[in-house]
């Protein structure tokens, strides 16, 4: 299945989540994924710390070797970012009164995820988590 197909099918299952252009933002992320990478979960969002700011669509994918954002620009380049398993800290989860955020904190910096369906939040949560420390239990063997 492909990401747009899978950025799809979140939408179908959480509509109130604010997001467009879906195909052009899956279309970055498939630009992006590597020969050996598998897509693990796909969601789409506003990138952005505030609710009412929803002109900033992208599609996350989580894959078994890193965390993808990417958005498609209106007219012209794109935005992409890959946070691998050394470069990530933590997750944190909050839901408001009609949205609910996700904020991923790396060693760089701080990726807020907002407008997402409340009833998404703890998919969303398990699927990040789950591969991130999946993939911290290998890099620490090494």
């Amino acid at each position: 299945m492909s990401i747009y197909e899978q950025a799809l099918k979140f939408k179908r299952k959480y509509p109130k989540t604010i997001a467009w252009r879906i195909k052009s933002h899956s279309k970055i992320a498939q630009l992006h994924l590597n020969p050996n990478e598998h897509i693990k979960y796909v969601f789409t969002c506003q990138k952005n710390s505030h609710s009412y700011e929803i002109f900033r669509t992208y599609v996350i994918v989580v894959t078994d070797k890193r965390i993808m954002v990417a958005h498609k620009r209106l007219l012209f380049g794109y935005f992409f970012i890959s946070v691998t398993s050394d470069m990530y800290n933590d997750l944190t989860v909050m839901m408001g009164l009609l949205w609910g955020k996700i904020c991923i904190d790396t060693i760089k910096e701080v990726i807020m995820l907002s407008n997402i369906q409340k009833e998404a939040l703890p998919e969303i949560e398990t699927a990040v988590s789950q591969s991130m420390m999946e993939l911290k239990s290998h890099y620490a063997r090494k």
